[in-house]
């Protein structure tokens, strides 16, 4: 865990919402009933999922998450919860 004031975790975590919010208006676009915007043209679908995770990765290394354990634990409840959904 990285010792930061509690602000910029904050910060971080309204930057994620943020991110998050870009990719759904991206994704409402592209396969649901909205159309775009000349604005929201250039936006890429791959470019925000990945700033999503950057932002994501950035809050794990400064909560001391380890995100590779968390991820194998997820996908361990996931194939037994989910085994037939994805």
């Amino acid at each position: 865990m990285i010792d930061l004031p509690q602000y910029l975790l904050y910060q971080d975590m309204t930057i994620l919402m943020e991110e998050v919010g870009e990719l759904a208006r991206i994704m409402s676009r592209t396969y649901g009933e909205q159309s775009f915007k000349e604005s929201n043209n250039r936006k890429d679908l791959g470019d925000q999922m990945a700033d999503v995770l950057w932002v994501l990765i950035c809050l794990t290394n400064q909560t001391g998450v380890d995100l590779t354990e968390a991820l194998k634990k997820n996908f361990e409840k996931e194939n037994v919860r989910d085994l037939d959904r994805y």
